[in-house]
């Protein structure tokens, strides 16, 4: 009876395989093909607003005197950063440090001296932004002037960039179907339904290619600034049924 039963199970077995597996491949034929492209589209814009750093840095013999020192002179540069038309709101503390200066002696009688203490120094920097290109170059002339001897960091930027950004993924997608348009006619095949979106890159650049426009000041004084051109790029992966 046990023998029986086993070959009957396994006969059954056989049997299920043998039905089912004509019918996966059939499946599998009856699959459309596919095909994936990658779109690409920019969009150039000339900046509309700056970032830049600024600060101060003194030196004394105590610390004290040097924070005394660094605490005017940062606070004539931070005026005049207002004065020019700078929000207290686009000023930012970037960094503070204290901290001493060593010098280190010559080895005496072949050994080695232990650094001493020579002053102290002190820095301050801001971030600032600002959001009028027209007053960037007196800013800046702005903060030298009045005693700001560190600058740096200077980058331009699109204040609102999102309508940008939507263009360029707009032209992206249109890159992609374009593209896939090419290559399925040259196949001698024809584009089905489209079954997937993926955005696969953004890219903002924090600084422009420096580039073709120069800006006008009204003050004589003012620091002579190129605002340049920005490339935003967007990247997308679409993916199509294949149709019969």
């Amino acid at each position: 009876m046990i023998d029986l039963r086993r070959t009957v199970l396994v006969a059954a077995l056989v049997a299920t395989a043998a039905t089912s597996a004509p019918a996966a491949e059939t499946a599998a034929e009856r699959a459309p093909g596919r095909i994936t492209i990658v779109g690409e589209g920019t969009v150039n814009a000339v900046p509309n607003m700056a970032t830049l750093t600024s600060g101060v840095v003194t030196s004394a013999s105590t610390a004290r005197e040097a924070l005394d020192a660094n605490t005017e002179a940062m606070a004539g540069v931070i005026e005049a950063f207002k004065k020019a038309g700078i929000a207290a709101k686009d000023i930012m503390t970037d960094g503070f440090s204290v901290q001493p200066r060593y010098v280190y002696p010559e080895p005496k009688d072949g050994s080695t001296q232990p650094p001493r203490i020579d002053g102290y120094e002190v820095r301050n920097q801001v971030i600032v932004r600002v959001r009028e290109l027209a007053k960037l170059g007196t800013v800046l002339d702005a903060a030298v002037t009045t005693g700001a001897n560190q600058m740096g960091g200077l980058s331009f930027d699109v204040a609102e960039p999102a309508v940008l950004i939507d263009k360029a993924r707009a032209a992206a997608v249109e890159d992609a179907k374009r593209k896939a348009a090419l290559y399925v006619q040259a196949a001698g095949a024809k584009l089905g339904r489209l079954i997937e979106i993926d955005e696969t890159s953004m890219q903002m650049p924090p600084r422009p290619m420096m580039m073709a426009r120069s800006m006008d000041f009204a003050e004589a004084k003012a620091v002579p600034v190129e605002a340049g051109e920005q490339t935003l790029r967007a990247q997308v992966r679409l993916t199509w049924e294949l149709a019969d």
